[in-house]
């Protein structure tokens, strides 16, 4: 892995230069986002978000500019390298943090029309204060959905990131094959082939290797709950449960490289497989390889969800589907454009998805496969690579 895998400064003055182009476009003075991940896409800088406020502000001639809390001022300094940053002592304090983003705004020539994410700071771990519209006076359109579509279309550099991601993925998902056993837990198991897998992963890449997620420090395999009969509660939680004969087991792997995210799941099952078992798995994987198909440059969101819905019908399995086919994938776990009947977007080159038709059965289990795929001009590229197949994925007891 050479270093230019990561986002280049060019790339971010490009998106930066983007986001100018459209604050022009529609007339307004600048810009302002407080979601962490737009902040992370605009400028690379990754950070925790708290109760005190954090902004990107982009004026319409171009100036980029941060607020910050005093505790994170090296830190946006250090991964940003922007001339302005503007800094408040902590929140909530005497003086309300947003009065220094009023100061900036002042100072950046930025009123009356401004271009945000949100109306003000969203409310997050108790945090109270203005709104940007109260604040500055002037009037707020809002510009999320231009951010969404520009992040929908992933670049050679986004998407190299997500196959790395995948790889590393896989070795996590390798190893807690290798050691689910019955009579073991979810928990030890997931540790430890999450903690082998992440200490492989920094032996490998070293110094160039940033996680940049809030939620794990490396890669990362577990069940998250999706054991035996839990199996058929799609997000259920992890609950140190015991593997037992027979357990059908529904996993997740990734590995955050640089704030990206790849997904990669699999069915498995703990001893030989039923009958019932192996037909509702070989419906999964052919309901899968559905979506596969139907994922396609100029196709639809909605066309892809609608292929695999209609395989449910056919094979009278509708009682078995609880959600759609999949969703993006990128600096979020979860991104807009999804596959389902209700979004009527144009799939383009360039966009990731995750390919994750669902079968669930409460006296049985759940049986899920999800792919991280990246659409091409012609098709799609398999980021995730790991095996499909029921004997691959059959352990013994």
């Amino acid at each position: 892995m050479q270093p230019s895998i990561n986002i280049s400064r060019e790339e971010f003055q490009a998106r930066a230069a983007k986001l100018q182009a459209y604050i022009q476009s529609q007339d307004l003075s600048g810009a302002v986002l407080f979601d962490s991940h737009y902040i992370l896409y605009f400028t690379g800088f990754a950070f925790i978000p708290t109760e005190r406020p954090i902004a990107f502000v982009l004026s319409a001639d171009g100036e980029p500019a941060m607020l910050v809390p005093r505790l994170e001022l090296e830190h946006a300094q250090s991964m940003t390298h922007f001339e302005r940053i503007a800094s408040y002592v902590e929140y909530p304090y005497e003086s309300h943090p947003m009065e220094a983003l009023k100061t900036t705004l002042a100072d950046m020539g930025i009123g009356g029309k401004i271009g945000a994410d949100t109306d003000g700071y969203p409310w997050i771990f108790g945090y109270r204060g203005p709104s940007l519209s109260e604040l500055t006076g002037g009037s707020v359109a809002r510009i999320a959905a231009f951010i969404e579509d520009t992040m929908m279309i992933k670049s050679p550099a986004e998407i190299a990131l997500l196959r790395e991601s995948s790889k590393w993925a896989n070795l996590a998902h390798r190893l807690l094959q290798r050691y689910t056993k019955v009579g073991e837990t979810e928990t030890e198991v997931s540790l430890r082939a999450s903690h082998e897998a992440t200490l492989t992963l920094l032996d490998t890449l070293g110094a160039l290797y940033r996680s940049q997620s809030s939620f794990a420090d490396g890669a990362l395999a577990g069940y998250r709950g999706q054991i035996g009969r839990n199996a058929a509660i799609p997000h259920a939680l992890a609950n140190n449960i015991v593997f037992q004969r027979g357990d059908v087991l529904v996993t997740g792997a990734t590995a955050p490289m640089w704030g990206y995210h790849s997904e990669l799941e699999r069915t498995m099952i703990l001893g030989q497989p039923t009958d019932e078992q192996r037909r509702i798995f070989e419906h999964m994987k052919a309901a899968q390889e559905v979506a596969f198909d139907a994922l396609r440059p100029g196709a639809r969101c909605a066309d892809v969800d609608r292929a695999v819905r209609k395989y449910y019908e056919d094979h009278d399995l509708m009682p078995y589907w609880k959600h759609h086919t999949g969703h993006a994938i990128g600096l979020r776990y979860h991104e807009g454009p999804f596959l389902d009947i209700g979004d009527p977007t144009e799939i383009q080159p360039g966009m990731v998805f995750t390919i994750e038709p669902g079968f669930y059965a409460p006296s049985l289990g759940g049986f899920r496969h999800s792919d991280t795929v990246a659409v091409t001009e012609d098709g799609i590229d398999m980021l995730t690579f790991y095996p499909r197949d029921l004997d691959s994925l059959t352990l013994p007891a």
